[in-house]
């Protein structure tokens, strides 16, 4: 008889817990241990033998404690005999490190791909790419799930009016962009930017008309919110009545908290629970957390079932 077990990282147990309700299932805590030099230990202590198990841990901050933890304890599930090892990663740490920019540099989205397949992992769930080329680095069956249908619901319910319009930070989050555009039957607009360093873009020109519009702005996720912030002037300054600006994954590391607290052309953020927010950035009501537990749920529950999940990518 086919067994389901939830097994809850520590990065996120919020949004664990969420998804444990919505399945009526019990999580399992891993019982991780840090030991006095940094290493990790982990011991299952419950029975997993021919069970399918599902791993909840985004490798966000500290990615590299986060993942070696989503390791440890895969290894650990697949020498308990566990049947099938499912990493549900709501967000997929180093997945901007996806091709070589210049020379005798890393592909570390690959490697983090060759890691978790050889640690035991049986299947991948996660939320969002930011490159869904990354999908081909594994030779395992891999989910990308969409938080598009969440963002959009609250668009819809909350800030949509006839004279809203959507834009793109860059060029590369255009097609993204359009589905949304599409959904409400509204109009476009892109940044044409460009970067002058790691975690630093210069927002240049705007293509689109924007004036007395209410824009909102749509990317797949805000780290330092350079860019952000950069993408807000530009548009105020070309006359936009309003700015919004939504993203899957709420990364906000320094100074992006600040940078959003003190921005006066920002109105709103609106984010989802992949990454737990920091108590500084739970405290500032400018941004919206939405929250991504029914849809990984129901991505937990058909993948459980041999079910399709086709229905979860748009």
């Amino acid at each position: 008889m086919k067994r389901i077990v939830l097994v809850s990282g520590s990065s996120n147990p919020a949004l664990s817990q969420n998804i444990s309700s919505f399945l009526d299932v019990a999580l399992v805590d891993p019982q991780l241990v840090k030991f006095a030099n940094g290493e990790i230990f982990c011991e299952i202590e419950k029975n997993v033998r021919g069970a399918d198990v599902f791993v909840i841990q985004s490798t966000c901050t500290p990615s590299n404690d986060n993942l070696m933890e989503l390791l440890i304890t895969t290894d650990a599930l697949k020498r308990a005999s566990a049947s099938s090892i499912t990493t549900v990663i709501p967000h997929y740490g180093y997945s901007r490190q996806d091709r070589k920019v210049s020379p005798r540099t890393p592909i570390t989205a690959k490697l983090v791909a060759d890691l978790l397949t050889v640690a035991g992992a049986t299947r991948v769930i996660t939320m969002d790419l930011h490159a869904g080329q990354i999908q081909g680095f594994f030779n395992i069956p891999f989910d990308n799930i969409y938080a598009s249908p969440v963002i959009l619901n609250y668009i819809k319910e909350s800030i949509f009016t006839e004279n809203t319009i959507f834009v793109s930070p860059d060029a590369g989050g255009v097609e993204r962009v359009r589905y949304y555009a599409k959904k409400l039957k509204t109009d476009i607009a892109m940044i044409d930017k460009r970067r002058t360093g790691k975690n630093v873009a210069k927002a240049m020109n705007i293509v689109g008309s924007v004036e007395g519009k209410e824009c909102i702005i749509i990317d797949d996720m805000i780290d330092t919110a350079g860019t952000l912030i950069e993408a807000c002037k530009a548009l105020r300054q070309n006359g936009a009545s309003k700015v919004y600006a939504c993203a899957t994954h709420p990364i906000f590391s320094d100074p992006a908290i600040e940078r959003i607290a003190a921005s006066d052309e920002l109105d709103q953020v609106i984010v989802t629970d992949t990454i737990p927010l920091s108590p500084e950035a739970e405290k500032l009501d400018k941004i919206k957390v939405l929250s991504t537990a029914e849809i990984l749920a129901k991505a937990i529950h058909r993948t459980f079932n041999n079910d399709s999940v086709s229905s979860l990518f748009v």
